[in-house]
């Protein structure tokens, strides 16, 4: 067995292949852990960051979310917990809600699962690219005029796609392997999540 040097990117897509192994082979009574989720969603954060300015405001939510959910996760024990409790309350959609962090959480691992897309799309397909087009995918449906036209405007300050990988402590050959990995893994995650909310009754559109 040959040992690997372990980067950021290693460790999430290990993270969210744990919880997608999980999911596949899950009994009927077992339901996906909060803490165990929000652990995984926390290595996320570094992705964030390393994209500068134009996701900025994307990163900002994504780590004050997942950080209300490591909050909540020492009083629920799963992510079902969470979003019964609120929906007993009407409060599902309420700024604040946990059950509204975890739709802004799925939906930040979901950008990063279209950026890395994109990004391996194409040796020739630049990250500004690569980030515009999963922006306007995933998030700018739900984001309001003036989010949508700050981060438009600070597109141009992304690395360039070397200046990420060396952020990241990666190659071309190596960032792509661990992007698929997390591309295959989150695919289940965030179908699962989604599948949360429609079984209550709740739709997806917010």
């Amino acid at each position: 067995m040959t040992m690997t040097t372990k980067t950021p990117l290693s460790a999430i897509a290990q993270a969210f292949e744990e919880l997608s192994e999980f999911l596949g082979c899950q009994m009927k009574d077992e339901e996906l852990r909060l803490d165990t989720f929000s652990d995984a969603c926390s290595l996320v954060s570094v992705l964030f960051s390393c994209l500068g300015l134009a996701f900025k405001f994307a990163e900002m939510e994504y780590v004050a979310k997942v950080r209300d959910l490591v909050e909540a996760s020492k009083r629920f024990a799963t992510l079902e917990n969470v979003l019964d409790l609120d929906v007993a309350n009407g409060t599902v959609k309420k700024r604040g809600s946990q059950s509204r962090n975890l739709r802004r959480v799925r939906q930040g691992l979901d950008l990063i699962r279209a950026l890395f897309e994109e990004f391996l799309s194409s040796e020739d397909y630049s990250l500004r690219d690569a980030a515009s087009t999963a922006y306007a995918q995933v998030c700018a449906p739900y984001h309001t005029w003036a989010v949508r036209t700050a981060v438009s405007a600070g597109m141009h300050t992304l690395p360039t796609r070397e200046q990420l990988l060396l952020k990241l402590n990666e190659t071309d050959h190596t960032a792509e392997k661990k992007m698929r990995r997390y591309i295959e893994a989150s695919r289940p995650v965030i179908a699962y999540i989604d599948k949360l909310y429609i079984s209550r009754k709740i739709t997806l559109d917010w």
